[in-house]
C-alpha cells in the first residue's frame, strides 16, 4: 500500500465517546481516487425467514475478510451491515478489490446457495451527485477501533448497486477469495436484560443536524440504562460452542471448492481448537502466550455492537422498560421529521469474527440480531420511508 494511504489512515480522528458519532465535524473526507466496495445478499429477508441467519452474516463479514486479506490491510475503513458490508478502497487497491468481490460472489453462491451482489463505486461519482464519504474511527476498546461513516455516500453507493450500476460480475464457479481468519464459532448470545434489539435510525433529509445529533445521544443514553451501553456480549465473553452450521461454513471457506478431504481436515482442526479453548477456559489455563479467559474478555470488548453508517446502527441488550423508552423516543423523532427508523426485536444476538491470529489483540467481532437483526430493521426503515 502507498504511503499516502497509510498517512490518511493514521490521521483519521478517533472518537472516544460514542455519543459524538453524529458530529460531522469529527470526520475526514476520503481522498480523491478512492472508491467504495459495496456488497449485500440478494433477498436477505427471504434467507432470514428460512432461518439462514448465520449464512447471511458470514457472507457479509466474508466481504471484509476477502478485501482485507488481498490488500494486506486490516485497518481499511469498513462497516459490517449484517447482510453485507462497505469497504473504502484506495486507488492502488482497486483491481485487487474488484477481484476479491468477484471471487466472494462465487464463494457465496457455491458454498451457501445465496446471491451476493457487489459494486465498486468511485468516490468522485458520489461527490458529483452532491454527497460525500467522510470517515472517523470509534475506539471500541484498547485494541480495536472501527470506522464510522458520514456524508450520505455509503447509502448512495448501496442504492446504485441495487440499480445495477458499477456492478462486479461473479467469478467462475469454484473461484474463492482468501478468507483466512473468518470464523463463526460462537453460540447465539441470549439476552440478559430482556430483549436484543437491532436499531437503524437515519436523519430525515430536511432535519436539523443538531436535532439528529441530540436524538443519537438520547438513544445511546437510553440503551445504557442497564449498563455497558447495552452491550449484548457478557463482560467475560460469549459461550464458545460446537455450532454445526457455523463450523461447517468456516471449514468450507478455508478449503478449495469441492475438496472434501481439505474440508474434513479443517473441520477437525476447528473442532480441536474449540475443544482446547474450552478446556483452557474451564481450568483457567494458558498455552504459551494464549490465555483463554483474556481472549474471551477481549472478544467482548472488541465487538462492533454499535456504529454510525450515515445513521445510527445498534444491536443492544436492553430491558423492557428501556426498550419502551427507545421506541417512544424514535417514534416522536420520526413524527417531528427528525429521522426515519427501523427496529427488530429478538431474544439473542449472533457474532461473526475475523481473527487473523488468536495471539494478536486486534481481532474483530461483528454482532447482529439472531433472527433478522439489521436486515429486518432495514426493511422496516424502508417501509416507513415509503
Amino acid at each position: 500500500m502507498s504511503q499516502t494511504t497509510d498517512d490518511f489512515l493514521e490521521k483519521l480522528p478517533v472518537i472516544l465517546d460514542f455519543e459524538d458519532v453524529a458530529d460531522a465535524s469529527l470526520y475526514l473526507p476520503l481522498p480523491d481516487g478512492w472508491a467504495l466496495a459495496v456488497a449485500d445478499i440478494i433477498d436477505s429477508t427471504g434467507a432470514i425467514e428460512s432461518g439462514r441467519y448465520k449464512a447471511v452474516n458470514m457472507a457479509g463479514a466474508g466481504v471484509i475478510s476477502a478485501i482485507a486479506n488481498v490488500l494486506g490491510k486490516a485497518d481499511l475503513p469498513f462497516v459490517f451491515g449484517g447482510d453485507g458490508a462497505v469497504v473504502a478502497i484506495p486507488p492502488d487497491g482497486l483491481d485487487q478489490a474488484r477481484d476479491a468481490l468477484s471471487r466472494a460472489q462465487s464463494w457465496v453462491r457455491d458454498d451457501m446457495d445465496l446471491g451476493l451482489r457487489a459494486a465498486l463505486v468511485p468516490v468522485s461519482e458520489i461527490r458529483a451527485n452532491g454527497l460525500d464519504v467522510r470517515v472517523a474511527r470509534y475506539r471500541a476498546s484498547e485494541h480495536a477501533t472501527y470506522a464510522m461513516f458520514s456524508g450520505g455516500g455509503n447509502s448512495w453507493a448501496e442504492a446504485r448497486m441495487k440499480e445495477g450500476i458499477y456492478t462486479i460480475e461473479a467469478a467462475a464457479s469454484g473461484s474463492r477469495p482468501d478468507l483466512t481468519g473468518l470464523s463463526c464459532r460462537w453460540n447465539p448470545i441470549k439476552s440478559n436484560h430482556g430483549q436484543i434489539v437491532s436499531i437503524i435510525a437515519i436523519p430525515h433529509p430536511k432535519a436539523d443536524p443538531t436535532a439528529f445529533r441530540k436524538l443519537v445521544a438520547r438513544v445511546v443514553m437510553l440503551a445504557n440504562e442497564d449498563g455497558r451501553g447495552g452491550h449484548p456480549v457478557p463482560v467475560d465473553g460469549p459461550e464458545l460452542g460446537f455450532v454445526r452450521e457455523g463450523l461447517g461454513m468456516e471449514a468450507r471457506a478455508q478449503s478449495a471448492h469441492g475438496d472434501l478431504t481439505a474440508r474434513m481436515r479443517h473441520s477437525l482442526s476447528i473442532l480441536g481448537q474449540v475443544f482446547l479453548v474450552r478446556v483452557l477456559y474451564a481450568f483457567g489455563g494458558s498455552l504459551g502466550r494464549f490465555n483463554a479467559a483474556n481472549y474471551k474478555r477481549e472478544v467482548a470488548s472488541n465487538t462492533d455492537f454499535r456504529k454510525f453508517d450515515d445513521g445510527l446502527k445498534m444491536t443492544v441488550d436492553v430491558s423492557v422498560s428501556s426498550l419502551a423508552r427507545i421506541k417512544a423516543t424514535l417514534k416522536q423523532a420520526a413524527d417531528d421529521g427528525v429521522c426515519y427508523y427501523g427496529m427488530h426485536e429478538q431474544d439473542a444476538a449472533l457474532m461473526t469474527c475475523i481473527v487473523p491470529t488468536a495471539l494478536s489483540h486486534d481481532h474483530m467481532h461483528f454482532v447482529d440480531g439472531a433472527s433478522g437483526g439489521y436486515a429486518t430493521a432495514a426493511s422496516r426503515l424502508k417501509a416507513q420511508m415509503a
